[in-house]
């Protein structure tokens, strides 16, 4: 797979060669929430509809989950480009989203306050 700054929309010297928003074709809302730490994993199946070149590498990079957050900054877009681009992919059936799971853990006081020290000792 090659790299997102190999691709054709992009140039060393001039950076991105096209606008975000025509990536996702003017839109600016996706079809399926997604928090930015949702983890996207490719499911095998094969879009039916033809994918522009950052679906092809979105979905080459959900292989494994990956986060929303990952992927956008892998394709070097806005994270809402890429939550369009990811949606895409989640209507054709391509990658499915799960939300992050978030447990109600204790904190531990002693543990933050060892790395407020160490923090302040590097400043």
């Amino acid at each position: 797979m090659p790299a997102p700054q190999d691709g054709p929309l992009l140039d060393d010297a001039a950076g991105r060669l096209i606008r975000p928003y025509t990536i996702s074709n003017g839109r600016t809302r996706p079809s399926t929430a997604f928090d930015l730490l949702s983890l996207i994993m490719a499911t095998g199946i094969e879009p039916d509809v033809p994918l522009g070149p950052e679906h092809t590498i979105a979905l080459g990079l959900c292989e494994g989950p990956m986060s929303v957050a990952e992927i956008a900054a892998h394709l070097r877009l806005p994270a809402v480009v890429a939550k369009v681009i990811l949606a895409d992919l989640v209507a054709c059936g391509a990658v499915t989203a799960h939300a992050p799971a978030f447990h109600d853990m204790p904190t531990d006081r002693s543990l933050l306050e060892a790395v407020l020290d160490g923090l302040r000792r590097q400043l």
